[in-house]
């Protein structure tokens, strides 16, 4: 796998068909999808990939079942058909989990109405899902899922969506990018664009932000695909129209498993103002959230405030009363701008939650392709019709008529894990690799995190074993992985290893402030870098954890 520093190279060494700006998920996957046509195309990131919405959802591919509520079935059924994909295509990351749905006595939809919606959902995905829905009587609520208070329950329905880590579905859809010829050049930033004598947008000047270099990139087709930031690059383009967006912000919170013991997700509705909710289980942590509040911030500082964290809290004290949370119990917070559309003029009385989350292409007179708005789980479907309005732009003729079955192909370590079988095995292979030298519950964290790829990771630990080192004292991530982003993840800062690479900026009890001097040291080492710019990193690094602790300053709202 070459580095993020020749990717740097590479680019724009020739003429492209395509540039596209943004390392989300939606710009990864129209990398993907233009490189599997066969089409030269580049991918500039002023940062990381995943950097922003992509690493800061709720982790989840779903239907959207409040959509069905909404009368959105067309959402509705393309969420559950591309579920279904993405579970054939990244089974390693994107797995099964059953949401426990409580219906009040007193509500206006009684548990059959609820019961008869499900049995929609799971028609729409052609009883796919991963299992059936079913009721849960609320006589056996308790045994289900123990946590959650069932005074005034009518009962429960369990469905079944699925949970992801965004940030490394990001990176394995950019990995299969690259490997199938896309040139992927993070931490580089646009700076303005190129136009031919006609005034059409024809490529775009970019700074490598690690070096402050530049050079000039030219394409047929420039993509717009910067999510949260989608206006600003128009505003760079010299778009004078109003904005396209209305974003909002999605807050979570992280706690110990222990304090908030869940079997499964719950469903919650906000006792303020029934705004939907979700706890969901995390390994040995639990997070909460999210909230969902119009926000006019620089995408790169949006964080947590004291009333986002409280609000959050009530909700779960709402529905686990027994298991009380305050925000002295909360590890780490994450913040992130969902890019919705802005409602045309007739629409400006929406609620936050009303906004749609349907996506549209924008084509701007002088050529630059907007995508905008969407959601996690269509992300193929978002590239697959961005690309094919650049091909008819630029009168492109190599796609192959099975190109959508391409599409649809493995990523990189894909691994059935639903199949405990399976996990066993890959699990038993690393293990094996490594010689003794690996933990059980290293070896199984590497298997969680890179599928059947894992085994690669070991292998660094065979040929040094003080990349066996953990992380953090209570992770079992190792510096194996942080050698591996290096090499083969085209990661480069401390940030990009511990917060999207690995998760243990999220789930360790410091979130890593302790390794990160030693992680800085690591990479400043491995690129030739000095004791002065391993500090810097570091210094980034922590500004980044102060940012999601930034709330504890802020006054304790009574009751918190």
């Amino acid at each position: 796998m070459s580095t993020r520093q020749s990717m740097w190279e590479a680019l724009g060494q020739t003429p492209l068909d395509l540039l596209v700006v943004g390392g989300g998920i939606t710009g990864v996957a129209v990398a993907r999808d233009a490189a599997l046509r066969g089409m030269r195309v580049a991918l500039v990131e002023m940062r990381d990939f995943a950097y922003g919405t992509s690493s800061r959802s709720t982790k989840l591919v779903h239907g959207g079942l409040r959509y069905l509520e909404q009368g959105d079935v067309g959402l509705v059924f393309e969420s559950v058909t591309e579920r279904g994909v993405l579970t054939r295509m990244a089974p390693h990351v994107v797995r099964p989990l059953g949401f426990v749905l409580p219906v009040f006595e007193n509500a206006p939809r009684k548990l059959a109405i609820v019961d008869a919606g499900l049995w929609v959902y799971d028609a729409l995905s052609l009883f796919r899902s991963p299992k059936v829905h079913r009721r849960i009587p609320k006589a056996e609520l308790s045994r289900e899922e123990p946590t959650l208070d069932t005074r005034g329950l009518e009962g429960a329905a369990l469905y079944f969506d699925c949970a992801t880590d965004d940030a490394r579905l990001t990176v394995e859809v950019a990995l299969d990018a690259a490997a199938r010829g896309a040139v992927l050049s993070t931490w580089t930033r646009v700076v303005g664009f190129l136009r031919d004598e006609g005034g059409a947008v024809v490529g775009a000047r970019v700074r490598d932000e690690l070096t402050g270099a530049e050079k000039d990139v030219r394409a047929a087709a420039v993509v717009n695909a910067t999510g949260p930031w989608s206006d600003h690059l128009l505003r760079l383009a010299g778009d004078a129209r109003s904005r396209i967006l209305r974003p909002t912000k999605g807050v979570h919170v992280v706690v110990e498993h222990a304090k908030l013991p869940l079997t499964h997700a719950v469903l919650l509705q906000h006792p303020k103002d029934a705004r939907v909710m979700f706890a969901i289980p995390w390994g040995d942590r639990t997070y909460v959230g999210t909230t969902d509040t119009d926000a006019d911030a620089d995408p790169s500082e949006v964080r947590a405030t004291a009333a986002d964290v409280a609000y959050i809290l009530d909700a779960a004290s709402a529905y686990f009363p027994r298991h009380p949370l305050t925000r002295d119990d909360v590890i780490a917070t994450w913040a992130g701008l969902r890019p919705l559309l802005a409602p045309p003029e007739t629409g400006d009385h929406l609620s936050e939650s009303q906004v749609s989350r349907e996506h549209h292409l924008f084509v701007d007179r002088d050529g630059l392709v907007t995508i905008a708005g969407g959601k996690l789980t269509t992300f193929r479907i978002m590239a697959k019709q961005t690309v094919d309005e650049v091909v008819r732009r630029i009168h492109f003729r190599r796609t192959s008529p099975a190109h959508d079955l391409r599409t649809r192909a493995p990523l990189p370590g894909a691994l059935d894990l639903a199949d405990p079988a399976a996990r066993r095995d890959a699990v038993e292979r690393v293990l094996n690799v490594a010689q003794g030298a690996l933990p059980d519950d290293v070896a199984a964290n590497l298997v969680d995190t890179y599928g059947a790829r894992a085994v690669q990771v070991a292998g660094y630990v065979l040929r040094d074993a003080s990349l066996g080192r953990r992380l953090a004292s209570d992770r079992p991530e190792i510096f194996a992985q942080v050698a591996y982003g290096l090499d083969e993840e085209l990661a480069s800062t401390v940030e990009d290893i511990l917060v999207r690479r690995t998760q243990v900026f999220f789930r360790a009890k410091d979130q890593g402030t302790a390794c990160a001097p030693d992680v800085a040291r690591f990479l400043a080492a491995r690129r030739g870098l000095d004791a002065a710019a391993a500090d810097a990193m570091t210094e980034t690094y922590l500004a980044e954890v102060r940012r999601s602790r930034a709330y504890r300053d802020e006054p304790v709202r009574a009751g918190t």
